[in-house]
């Protein structure tokens, strides 16, 4: 399947507008293809407003983000595939989501297909009240 990041990306920047809130990107400025000003990037990341008064024609597609925003007064054009924005939150209350590799969570389900050790345990099941 193709990933789900770019839809879950359109899904939380509309939520967040909808809301009037502040969205805001943490991207992985290292990533190939990111091209985004290197004098903001800290620690290899940039936190980036695409909120419709800091960026104009903005572009979420499945494959990458491009938006113009201005940095110390300059106009700039910013791109940032998608596979490099690391989560998307509401800078005002921090609503949002962290996004996790999903080369890694693919090789964990292969790994989890495997047939169990030990066949589970048949029987009633048990409750206990923990206080």
């Amino acid at each position: 399947m193709t990933s789900n990041r770019p839809y879950m990306l359109r899904a939380f920047h509309e939520w967040i507008l909808d809301n009037d809130l502040t969205p805001y990107i943490v991207v992985d400025a290292l990533q190939p293809g990111v091209e985004v000003p290197q004098e903001h990037v800290k620690q290899g990341q940039i936190v980036l407003n695409i909120s419709p008064s800091a960026c104009q024609q903005l572009t979420v597609g499945n494959v990458d983000i491009s938006f113009q925003a201005r940095f110390g007064g300059a106009a700039r054009q910013l791109f940032v595939p998608v596979k490099a924005v690391l989560a998307i939150y509401a800078k005002e209350n921090g609503a949002g989501t962290i996004f996790t590799d999903e080369e890694e969570l693919a090789e964990d389900e292969v790994e989890n297909t495997e047939a169990p050790a030990t066949p589970p345990v048949k029987g009633k099941p048990q409750l206990k009240v923990v206080k």
